[in-house]
């Protein structure tokens, strides 16, 4: 049996107005692209419509598909997967970003970075939550040794951590993976290990 290889582009979706205005999106807001997010998603294409990628995976929110949608048109299969979903951040999802708001967020994101990672705010999702989500994910996503080459469109927080446990590293480094709307991180897979082969790469949007 062949090993399985599969070469990864791993890009997070386009500006939304609530990115913006630095409101927490999470997995309950299901927001569409701005304008800088569209031109964004015209520029990742433009620099990446040349790929031949086998297949796309987003998650379940449209601004996830509203990214990547060019590459759909050319008639690359897609698929949605709840386990690329962001982040569920609960009571914060959507609120004004206030003082006392932004301490909640940074106070939870202490305590995971501390190591306390079945923390969540109430009604969201703890780092663990997320990580058995995305387990799924990418099991299915490994389950096409047919698909060599992937798109995948996801989002900030959810990407962060994904990063850290396929690469082999705990949860609590998931500040070390920085981003911003459609950056693009390219992750390699031998059969054996994930492999980042390109770091948050902005290029395209310069």
């Amino acid at each position: 049996m062949n090993t399985i290889k599969k070469t990864l582009y791993i890009v997070r979706h386009g500006q939304t107005e609530l990115n913006k205005l630095g409101i927490v999106q999470g997995r309950g807001m299901n927001t569409d692209l701005n304008d800088e997010g569209r031109k964004q998603a015209a520029q990742f294409f433009d620099a990446y419509k040349d790929v031949a990628f086998d297949k796309i995976y987003i998650s379940e929110l449209k601004r996830t598909q509203q990214s990547i949608q060019k590459f759909i048109d050319l008639g690359i299969p897609y698929e949605k997967l709840e386990g690329l979903d962001e982040m569920a951040w609960g009571v914060l999802e959507g609120t004004e970003s206030t003082p006392e708001n932004r301490a909640s967020f940074l106070q939870v994101i202490r305590e995971w970075v501390a190591g306390n990672l079945d923390v969540s705010l109430d009604g969201g999702e703890s780092p663990n939550q997320v990580k058995a989500r995305q387990e799924k994910a990418i099991a299915t996503i490994l389950s096409h040794p047919e698909e060599e080459t992937v798109l995948i469109c996801m989002h900030g927080r959810a990407m962060r951590l994904l990063l850290c446990w396929i690469t082999g590293n705990p949860l609590t480094e998931m500040e070390t993976f920085p981003h911003q709307n459609l950056i693009l991180y390219k992750v390699t897979y031998n059969g054996d290990k994930f492999e980042i082969i390109d770091f948050n790469n902005a290029e395209h949007l310069k």
